[in-house]
């Protein structure tokens, strides 16, 4: 082991000598653009000085990136077709977006095995948190905790390394939602859900039992094992339309993204509440829009008080983002805390996607105000680790193994969301991207002026570089934006979403030319 350990120092070392000392300086990612249009490559790399919010700076966040997108063939080139070829004898690769060569990705770009190099402004599935190969997370990953984390991974639930509480307290619990200080992680976003999922439940019989301290019936217990109630209840999630909470069982039946998803798999009798489909512009469209979540939050009430299967919890995105990056005001949120709270079920907000500073706050929900915090939060993707937070002490199961797997999380995640918290701190990245967001919007909001019929609903202002719009001919936009040397995301039926890095001056050139294109 000590030798390992040894090695590992070694490693590091190597590691700073390697990396430029520019890229260990200066590393400004996660969602950076210029303040003024580009003029040449050079200034398109220029960015928000992280010291001052209304400052410039002239140095790049990664200053040895390339200096923009490179197409040199087809997508996929020859090389990549080769690739795929031999992978897709393993692996299935028919929802493959593009072969990737992460030894030459960097920073904000993203590379194929042909030499193309894209700007990648959809950060894979929102799941990049601070740009390709950023040499402070390569520090972190030869760093000699996260080799004993690889090499000794423990059996969480279990054998807990001694230095656990400190990686959480130091990393996933330093920020923490407020009013939540207590975290169970887990493997992906799916799980996440699937595990807060089961906490409200067992804390819904828990209350119907009378406390944690009322043990269960020989009937319960009998039952369980038949997968019949009282032992296993008819309990419900309630979701909306058009949300996605992941493809697991429990997850998949609140999922109602596509059908796809959900085709030949049994799902549980949980209902679904509407969500609103805001007009926009929205300052068109205030009475509208209003009247819409006033039927959204009294059918969400009707649900919860009236569904065969009692509702244990609600689960809710800030921002459907599967579903085609469907918006809601922080008043329908303000009123669905409202309904939970007196109904006497759980509020769950899943931000999986929405989460880790994309929305220009490190939560979403921070943009609603809450008077009193949701009662459970996932997250995911960017944090590169997973799991959800919660505050109530009552949340924990009242027995040990009841909320137990192998796992139980990985602490190398949790090393290197660490890592990724460092970075997003000392770099002030959260508040750099609400100024570029507010920026690119309204970049985005002057083309939609100039081509209306390729942007419409534009929607995100506000909420950092979460930033969509519906193409009528959306499919194609994407494939053409690759000839340009972009990477663009897709959602729900026509949604173009955005979930950009850096260089937002190049996304906005590239997406003018794709509008007279098209």
């Amino acid at each position: 082991m000590a030798t390992l350990l040894r090695t590992s120092r070694g490693l590091r070392s190597l590691s700073s000598r390697l990396t430029p000392p520019a890229a260990r300086v200066s590393l400004r990612t996660l969602a950076s653009a210029t303040v003024s249009r580009r003029s040449s490559a050079s200034a398109a790399a220029a960015t928000f000085d992280s010291s001052s919010s209304s400052s410039t700076s002239d140095t790049a966040f990664f200053p040895d990136e390339p200096t923009g997108p490179r197409v040199t063939t087809p997508i996929p080139g020859p090389n990549a077709k080769r690739a795929i070829e031999e992978l897709d004898k393993v692996f299935d690769t028919r929802s493959l977006n593009m072969m990737a060569n992460y030894q030459h990705s960097y920073g904000n770009y993203i590379a194929d095995l042909d030499g193309n190099i894209l700007l990648d402004v959809y950060a894979q599935i929102a799941s990049i948190p601070v740009g390709y190969s950023n040499p402070a997370l390569v520090l972190a990953a030869t760093s000699p905790e996260m080799v004993s984390a690889l090499i000794n991974r423990p059996a969480l639930g279990n054998f807990p390394s001694h230095d656990w509480a400190s990686i959480l307290e130091t990393g996933i619990l330093k920020v923490a939602p407020r009013g939540l200080n207590q975290v169970f992680t887990g493997m992906s976003g799916s799980d996440a859900n699937e595990t807060a999922y089961k906490a409200a439940f067992m804390w819904k019989r828990q209350q119907q039992r009378g406390g944690a301290h009322v043990d269960f019936t020989d009937l319960e217990i009998e039952s369980s094992m038949n997968n019949a109630s009282p032992g296993a209840p008819d309990l419900s999630i309630m979701s909306f339309k058009t949300g996605f909470h992941g493809r697991l069982f429990g997850s998949l039946s609140t999922t109602r993204s596509k059908p796809i998803h959900k085709m030949d798999i049994p799902a549980f009798d949980w209902p679904q509440a509407p969500f609103p489909s805001l007009k926009y512009p929205l300052q068109e469209h205030v009475k509208e829009n209003e009247a819409e979540e006033k039927r959204c939050l009294e059918e969400a009430e009707h649900i919860i008080k009236t569904y065969h299967n009692p509702v244990a919890a609600v689960v809710v995105e800030p921002i459907q983002s599967e579903g085609g990056d469907n918006h809601a005001s922080p008043a329908f949120f303000q009123g669905l805390r409202e309904i939970t709270s007196r109904n006497g079920v759980l509020l769950i907000v899943d931000e999986v996607q929405t989460g880790v500073g994309a929305t220009g706050k490190f939560w979403a929900h921070d943009h609603w105000n809450l008077q009193s915090p949701p009662d459970i939060v996932t997250f995911s993707k960017k944090a590169q680790t997973a799991g959800y937070y919660f505050g109530n002490p009552e949340l924990r199961p009242n027995k040990p193994y009841r909320q137990f797997n192998t796992w139980m999380g990985d602490p190398a995640r949790a090393l290197l969301f660490r890592a990724i918290i460092s970075e997003i701190e000392r770099l002030n990245l959260v508040e750099n991207t609400a100024m570029v967001g507010d920026y690119l919007y309204a970049g985005i909001e002057s083309l939609a002026n100039k081509y209306p019929h390729q942007f419409q609903n534009l929607r995100g202002k506000g909420q950092g570089t979460f930033i969509a719009f519906d193409s009528p001919k959306r499919d194609e936009f994407l494939l053409k934006a690759k000839t340009l040397g972009i990477n663009i995301g897709g959602s729900g039926a026509s949604a173009v979403r955005l979930r950009p890095m850096h260089h937002a001056d190049i996304l906005l050139d590239a997406m003018e030319k794709l509008a007279k294109s098209l």
